[in-house]
């Protein structure tokens, strides 16, 4: 069974996250910010991230920047999932290793399509 971090400052977002992508069969674990996230990944590296950018001590596209740039997570799939929905936001997450971007509000199945789709990858 495959793992996915979420990284989520928003309770809401998370719980709603969390219960779509555990209703698709997945495991998942959560992070409440970057450096919570960080740690995390470094006890335990999951099969995917997903990862908010407008969060409290660092920012998704840091942690993205820093996984991409450490070779144990350098092959993690990280979707950013975001209120930022201009095009130069997207342009930017990809930018710093993003492997999609999924701007909020999203529809549920936009989320656990793309989930499903990297972690086949």
């Amino acid at each position: 069974m495959s793992t996915v971090l979420v990284v989520e400052d928003s309770v809401t977002q998370r719980e709603m996250i969390l219960t779509l992508l555990k209703g698709s069969g997945l495991k998942v674990t959560i992070a409440n910010d970057g450096i919570e996230a960080l740690e995390e990944i470094q006890a335990n590296v999951p099969d995917l991230v997903v990862l908010d950018i407008v969060m409290p001590r660092m920012n998704g596209y840091e942690v993205c920047r820093r996984l991409k740039a450490d070779p144990n997570t350098q092959n993690v799939p990280v979707v950013m999932c975001s209120s930022k929905g201009e095009e130069f936001d997207r342009y930017w997450g990809m930018k710093q290793g993003a492997d999609a971007y999924i701007a909020k509000p999203f529809q549920p199945t936009e989320l656990v399509g793309t989930v499903k789709q990297l972690l086949r990858g």
